[in-house]
């Protein structure tokens, strides 16, 4: 079964920077498709950005775009999410989600794993 563990959030101040980890473990990662969601409080989950295990990356968020980085360690599966420039607004609960397979793929909808979050808040 394959199990993700993220880390990275915490408090940080506005225009502060966070990097946020999701260390998939359980299975043989070969084929697999990682993405970061993040929920705040009361509103609907949002999916920010997918990679997969090939390097091809996309970025779903508008909002994130120029500020948010999704990136891969293939020594270890790890995927990152470099966030810099943070605002009050990307205050949330943060989600790395997978899919796995050699049909594996990217999806703003969902995925089929998920981890249990990281809390980010951005205050002054």
């Amino acid at each position: 079964q394959l199990q993700l563990v993220e880390s990275g959030g915490g408090w940080v101040q506005p225009g502060g920077s966070l990097r946020l980890s999701c260390a998939p473990s359980g299975v043989t990662l070969d084929y697999y498709a990682i993405a970061w969601f993040r929920q705040a409080p009361g509103k609907e989950r949002e999916g920010l950005s997918c990679i997969k295990n090939s390097g091809v990356s996309t970025i779903y968020a508008d909002s994130v775009k120029g500020r948010f980085t999704i990136s891969l360690d293939n020594a270890n599966n790890t995927v990152y999410l470099q966030m810099n420039n943070l605002k009050p607004e990307d205050t949330a609960d943060y989600y790395c989600g997978a899919r796995i397979g050699r049909l594996s793929y990217c999806s703003r909808a969902g995925m089929d794993y998920w981890g249990h979050g990281t809390p980010v808040t951005v205050s002054s």
